[in-house]
């Protein structure tokens, strides 16, 4: 029963097309068909965004500006405007709702949607992801790229086909098909060093990466090893979790490039911090737990927490204690995602309960 439910859901991620750049853009028509970069300048910094125009230069999130303006001089550096990029995003997240409470925000441009039962009634999920695609580009002004299928692992890595300004089903019957002849590069969750080790092993496919045991896979990749043996033959079972506070508080964010220096760490974990003090005050709540995440690019996860004996929500606090945490012992590796988290909150949360059901693909 439990396996024809997985089977049978309809998942869409949605994500929106440089997003941070895009909005710029938007506000500001001497800044279209031009190579920006959000964040960073010519002389410090890290790049948060780029315009299609800048990444035709090598101009990617995560890198120094000082490299950005190398690989295109004619760039021009704007300043992130947070509070506009999430007007932005509540507007988006707004029409997700009306197809799907099923709404599991990735971050502020990007999101899982569960259309297996919808509001619409409608039975085809590449339709529903038109729909959803052509309203955001007419009531909000923007293009989104979306990916459909079975689960989230395979609907995200749809989602990159055609961007800009396109989408990719792959239903139920091309999963193995798709997965197969994917290039273990392209795969969600193998970054650069994963993929060069797995080069290394004579994987370069996911046709020879399911030939691999999974004895195999754990000797040489540890706990991401059944990870890599379960998704490259479809199995995902992760639900869609419904965007909702719990008993922590957390924002995070995954790197385009992976990070091996601390100082851009420390760069990118103020931004985090600084959107997770917002998140924290909107709803007038507090914490003692400090988390930082860490993955890194082998998809390998690492946590370190502190608690403190008062409650803060204070950016500058969160990220003097992130700090502390990060330097705590040097990287394993390099970095492809940084969270951070508060939890021993100062209010009682409820958990939601989330139902899906079967419904026909």
């Amino acid at each position: 029963m439990m396996e024809d439910l997985i089977l049978n859901r309809k998942i869409i991620h949605i994500d929106m097309d440089a997003f941070y750049a895009s909005v710029e853009q938007m506000d500001n028509p001497e800044l279209r068909g031009k190579p920006i970069a959000v964040g960073g300048s010519e002389n410090r910094g890290v790049v948060a965004a780029a315009s299609y125009e800048a990444r035709k230069f090598g101009v990617r999130s995560a890198i120094s500006g000082v490299l950005a303006k190398r690989n295109c001089p004619e760039l021009i550096f704007v300043k992130p405007r947070f509070d506009r990029y999430k007007e932005i995003s509540t507007k988006i997240h707004k029409i997700f709702r009306e197809y799907t409470d099923l709404v599991e925000p990735l971050s502020l441009d990007e999101a899982y949607l569960d259309v297996t039962q919808n509001k619409k009634g409608n039975p085809s999920a590449s339709l529903l992801a038109e729909e959803i695609r052509a309203r955001i580009f007419n009531e909000v002004g923007l293009t989104a790229s979306a990916g459909i299928s079975i689960n989230k692992f395979v609907a995200k890595i749809a989602s990159d086909y055609n961007k800009p300004n396109g989408q990719k089903t792959v239903n139920p019957d091309e999963v193995l098909a798709f997965l197969e002849e994917l290039p273990i590069r392209k795969f969600y969750g193998v970054g650069k060093v994963t993929t060069e080790k797995m080069y290394q092993l004579g994987i370069f496919t996911g046709l020879e990466l399911k030939s691999k045991s999974l004895e195999f896979l754990e000797k040489h990749f540890g706990k991401s090893g059944s990870f890599y043996y379960s998704v490259v033959r479809g199995i995902h079972n992760s639900e869609v979790k419904s965007d909702r506070i719990t008993k922590s508080v957390a924002a995070e964010h995954t790197f385009d490039v992976n990070l091996s220096s601390e100082i851009f760490m420390v760069e990118q974990l103020d931004t985090i911090a600084n959107a997770l003090e917002r998140r924290l005050k909107k709803h007038n709540i507090s914490g003692k737990t400090v988390t930082l995440k860490i993955k890194y690019s082998d998809f390998s996860q690492q946590t370190r927490s502190k608690t403190l004996p008062y409650f803060i929500s204070d950016k500058g606090l969160i990220l003097e204690t992130v700090k502390e945490l990060l330097y705590q012992e040097r990287m394993k590796d390099s970095v492809r995602l940084l969270g951070i988290s508060m939890s021993n909150l100062n209010t009682e949360v409820k958990k939601a309960v989330v139902v899906q059901l079967k419904f026909a693909f």
